[in-house]
């Protein structure tokens, strides 16, 4: 019989960089079906709309609010997937305390915050390991300083099978 795993409030390998903040709760050495994050988004960051192949994901909003995307458009017509409209009439919607976004493989989805306050979210990968290296290399770029290489973040998410529909947008780093 195993042991179970108790991650205090505030606890975790914590990642922090001037564009994101990644606290990991649950990893694949603990799991075998999901990696567990607690992830801050500060006020002007967009991970663009993206599609896994093989990931499904989870995301619960803890503090503050995201607007978030979950379907596939009928056109994505810009690069500003928040004017984007589903097949079903679907639309972006602003995501507070308590709200769930669940995304299986092959569906597009972002989420940014377009507030002026800090959003905290409780995040969740699955399968576990290929997320966690991809936040870790992900981290590392943002964390390069100046401004965001998205030439790399292409290169890494190819490497990750996430295709990239919409940019990354990270705000600068404060200092």
């Amino acid at each position: 019989m195993a042991d179970g795993l108790i991650v205090p409030p505030n606890q975790g390998r914590r990642v922090v960089t001037g564009a994101q903040e990644v606290t990991f709760k649950v990893t694949g050495a603990e799991s075998r079906f999901a990696s567990s994050f607690e992830v801050v988004v500060p006020p002007g960051f967009d991970v663009g709309a993206h599609v896994h192949a093989e990931e499904e994901e989870l995301f619960y909003v803890l503090e503050g609010e995201l607007d978030v995307l979950a379907f596939e458009p009928v056109q994505p017509v810009s690069d500003e997937w928040r004017e984007w409209r589903g097949k079903a009439k679907q639309r972006v919607v602003r995501a507070g305390p308590g709200s769930v976004m669940f995304v299986p493989p092959g569906c597009p989805h972002a989420f940014a915050n377009s507030t002026d306050k800090p959003a905290r979210m409780f995040f969740q990968s699955s399968p576990p390991d290929a997320h966690e290296r991809y936040f870790d290399e992900l981290l590392e770029i943002l964390g390069a300083g100046g401004d965001v290489d998205r030439e790399a973040i292409v290169r890494l998410r190819d490497r990750y099978g996430i295709e990239q529909l919409t940019p990354l947008r990270a705000p600068a780093p404060t200092r």
